[in-house]
């Protein structure tokens, strides 16, 4: 059994270099949550110079669109989503100090040479298990973006949220290395 690494964001360089394909962590703190049109939006107001709703710097963002709260709860289910649809704006983040981003599937080359640059991680949550990953956030309000619903920017305080190092700031990619590991000949 590996050792499960618990983190705190904001995140630092020396947190991030810590971390490599294939660590188990547990993140306790404050993260975000945002989708493809808030990333989108994001990366417009950057281009037009305008002020970002949040601080970028040393921060998490959780590719996520919840489902709705049930009464007594902080969100519904909050599994997930697929991490391409983000790949055009994430460089743009990374650049920006974003230090790390949640998701499911593997990062394009354009963001995994951001994150070697800039010295960012990316986690991988499990697909399907949106029920269960809720359980780890405790509050969740919407900061930027309320127009989007469901793609709103979140802030999020997550509490032993759990997740595995899929592609690391030195390149390390847990996916090919999957696929190395346990491919037959």
């Amino acid at each position: 059994m590996s050792t499960i690494k618990k983190i705190t964001p904001p995140l630092t360089d020396d947190i991030v270099k810590d971390l490599q394909a294939g660590d188990v962590v547990s993140i306790t703190g404050v993260i975000y949550s945002a989708r493809d049109s808030a990333h989108k939006r994001l990366v417009e107001m950057m281009d037009k110079g305008e002020k970002l709703p949040i601080e970028l710097q040393g921060q998490v963002i959780y590719f996520m669109g919840p489902s709705p709260a049930k009464p007594g709860q902080a969100i519904g289910a909050a599994g997930p989503t697929t991490s391409y649809r983000m790949d055009a704006y994430s460089p743009r983040l990374v650049a920006a100090g974003l230090k790390g981003m949640i998701g499911k599937g593997a990062r394009c080359k354009e963001v995994v040479d951001s994150m070697i640059e800039h010295c960012a991680v990316y986690f991988a949550a499990t697909g399907g298990a949106g029920a269960l990953l809720s359980q780890s956030i405790k509050e969740a309000e919407v900061v930027a973006f309320d127009d989007l619903g469901a793609e709103a920017v979140r802030r999020l305080r997550v509490e032993d949220f759990p997740c595995t190092v899929a592609q690391d700031c030195y390149g390390g990619n847990l996916y090919e290395e999957g696929v190395r590991k346990y491919r037959r000949e």
